[in-house]
């Protein structure tokens, strides 16, 4: 077999074939660093074991501070000592260690929906006895990647959609196209967002492919790619679900109708208790119960809030609560002469725009309920007692009350609500918070203005309060946006963190 050793290959005898040899060993090592630079350049592998020495570096606290992103060349010396437990970080690095955690679980989840596009392709129906999925012994890519890697057939499942929409594709003729989802795409290789956050973006975009428009739906593919990042994956579902809702208005009502054809509600008796299973639509009658629940339970918060509680005692618990908030409904429902349910003035409250109001087109949205309604809905809300269309103009028109009163009107907490959304930094209903001035009432002579006032729960309160924590409004009214600015010891640059109802509005991002 002939060798490849290119000293083998030179001419042996005088000065022009010396100059040959240079000539060629130039060539060849040209050749091969162009080569290592492109292979670099699509390793897949190579963000991830940066993204892990990142991580032992922040473990044996070489650079806590440094980014979690920060590419860092291969482990050698220091970076190669051994990591001690846990226990023993610092608070800092603690924090540090999560987001390079973070920053490794996006990098793998990048590699594993590559592989796992590879693997689909390469266990396809058309191959039959010859798809590698059945050589293993599986039935189809899925079963063989949840089987190998021990994860559920519904993960496994996004995780092959999540790899087939990214990876480029390539045309019957071999013509290179980009990937379907090209947003996503560079969002993953960047690992800027999970295969997770990946999977519900692209689900979404699927279910609408034939109700919107390419340019809509790409929009809509680079918006929530950018919003992403520092959402948690329930936050990030409700700024999909409003997405999916603008994306497609027409089907929101047809939506509802199903959905209202879905409701029920089971009841049984079993061992003492009585069991309830049941299912209500959002739209309508879920929300009233949502509301009245919500409100009870927020009462009973408030008046237990100074009770002693024996050592051995231990308080009720939420759902517990919740349970206990059903039973006077029934109770008040049963005696409706009683005046005493403590719902501490809990409302349905549907907040639309004037022009939905007047030709019964767009979305409207129900405090405390996450998808839009459509128009006819909240048509059918402002029908219905106790209940409070909020219609606002498109200046979003705000009274303020400056020092005249201390204590926020009930006008301006509904605005608020339009706002902030509920708790402006940790997003719980509006019934669970309370307006608060920006800029205290005695000490710093602060108005009680919608623009220096904002919605926190209680724990929230005092986050802000005990831990160094500033609140900035930008802008005005109902459209001002609320910032949060970390103290120095979370967040060195103090770099500015969006809250309310903006962190999560599709239209906004938009």
């Amino acid at each position: 077999m002939a060798s490849t050793d290119p000293m083998m290959l030179l001419p042996s005898t005088g000065y022009g074939a010396l100059i040959h040899r240079f000539d060629y060993l130039e060539e060849t090592v040209a050749q091969k660093t162009e080569k290592m630079y492109y292979r670099s350049m699509n390793d897949p592998l190579d963000g991830l074991e940066s993204a892990v020495t990142t991580l032992r570096v922040a473990w044996i606290g070489a650079d806590a501070a440094a980014p979690a992103d920060t590419v860092v060349p291969a482990a050698s010396g220091d970076e190669c000592a051994g990591a001690g437990p846990a226990s023993e970080l610092s608070r800092q690095q603690l924090v540090a260690v999560l987001e390079r955690i973070g920053a490794v679980g996006r990098r793998l989840d990048g590699v594993r929906a590559q592989v796992a596009a590879e693997l689909d392709r390469q266990s396809r129906s058309e191959l039959g006895a010859d798809s590698l999925a059945k050589q293993q012994g599986y039935r189809n890519p899925v079963q063989l990647i949840a089987a190998v890697t021990g994860v559920g057939a519904g993960d496994a499942k996004r995780l092959v959609a999540v790899g087939k929409a990214i990876q480029p594709r390539t045309t019957l003729v071999g013509e290179q196209l980009p990937p379907r989802r090209p947003h996503v795409a560079a969002a993953v290789e960047a690992a800027t967002i999970t295969s997770t956050a990946a999977g519900i973006i692209i689900a979404m975009l699927e279910r609408v492919v034939v109700r919107a428009c390419a340019q809509d739906r790409e929009d809509a593919e680079r918006i929530l790619v950018e919003s992403a990042p520092g959402l948690s994956v329930d936050d990030l579902r409700r700024l999909v679900c409003q997405a999916e809702a603008w994306l497609d208005q027409d089907g929101v009502e047809p939506a509802e109708r199903d959905r209202r054809g879905q409701r029920y509600l089971r009841l049984w008796e079993r061992d003492g208790f009585v069991h309830l299973d049941a299912k209500l639509d959002a739209a309508t009658g879920g929300a009233s119960v949502k509301a009245a629940i919500e409100g009870i339970v927020s009462a009973a918060f408030r008046e237990g809030r100074d009770d002693v509680v024996p050592a051995d005692d231990q308080p009720p618990a939420v759902v517990q609560r919740q349970a206990d908030a059903l039973v006077q409904l029934a109770e008040h429902g049963l005696g409706c002469d009683r005046g005493d349910l403590p719902l501490a003035g809990a409302t349905v409250v549907v907040r639309m725009a004037l022009e939905t109001l007047r030709n019964g087109e767009g979305l409207a949205r129900i405090d405390g309920i996450t998808p839009p309604i459509s128009a006819q809905a909240a048509a059918h809300h402002a029908a219905t007692a106790d209940v409070i269309p909020v219609v606002l103009d498109s200046e979003g028109e705000i009274l303020h009350w400056g020092r005249r009163k201390r204590l926020f009107t009930p006008a301006q907490k509904l605005a608020l609500v339009e706002r902030d959304g509920g708790c402006a930094m940790c997003h719980l209903p509006p019934g669970m918070t309370k307006a608060h001035h920006l800029n205290w009432w005695k000490r710093d002579h602060g108005r009680t203005n919608i623009d220096e006032g904002v919605l926190l729960c209680e724990s929230c309160h005092h986050r802000i309060h005990d831990n160094g924590w500033d609140i900035r409004i930008v802008g005005h009214g109902t459209k001002a946006e609320v910032w949060f600015l970390p103290p120095p010891a979370v967040d060195p640059a103090r770099s500015p963190r969006l809250g309310g109802r903006a962190r999560f509005d599709y239209a906004r991002a938009g």
